[in-house]
């Protein structure tokens, strides 16, 4: 059984949203089997997801967590010329380092691609956040592997800007 309710506007809230709460025991207990757990924004680490849904977890890691930003860079000027450059990112953020590692090392082992981790601490806050960045180069090799079929789950504002970098 699930409830879906208005999230109250607040920290995390800046427009109306949705949560969704689960009330199923055998659910719950999964959850924790995989390795999720109550606190999990500060405890989380590495999860038992299967390989065969691994691209899923992390385009719903990117959905919730995470941006696919994209803009086009025209501040290169040379010899009197500007070039214009399509700059892409995708970007999964987390309070745990352990689980944004785990997530770099899988990355790294099913795409051979690398990413940049870094953390930074807001005046306001008392823990740390992570950043795991990817780059256009390694953004272009993730990208079809997150949507690698046409109606997937997913947030469309995201897939509207993964799509123009996905090649048919």
């Amino acid at each position: 059984m699930y409830k879906i309710t208005l999230n109250p506007f607040g920290q995390y809230a800046k427009k109306q949203s949705y949560k969704i709460q689960f009330s199923n025991t055998g659910f719950y207990k999964w959850l924790l089997k995989i390795g999720l757990s109550t606190d999990k924004t500060y405890k989380i680490g590495l999860l038992e997801i299967p390989d065969k849904y691994f691209s899923d977890f992390i385009r719903g890691h990117i959905d919730g967590d995470g941006s696919i930003f994209r803009y086009k860079d025209s501040h290169n000027r040379y010899k009197g010329r500007t070039y214009n450059y399509n700059r892409l990112y995708i970007t999964l953020r987390s309070s745990s380092k352990s689980h944004l590692t785990w997530i770099r090392n899988k990355l790294g082992s099913f795409l051979s691609i690398k990413g940049s981790l870094s953390g930074w601490k807001q005046k306001e806050r008392t823990i740390k956040l992570w950043s795991l960045r990817f780059c256009k180069k390694d953004s272009i090799k993730l990208l079809p592997w997150l949507y690698y079929k046409r109606n997937l789950p997913c947030l469309k504002r995201k897939y509207k800007i993964a799509k123009i970098f996905i090649k048919n």
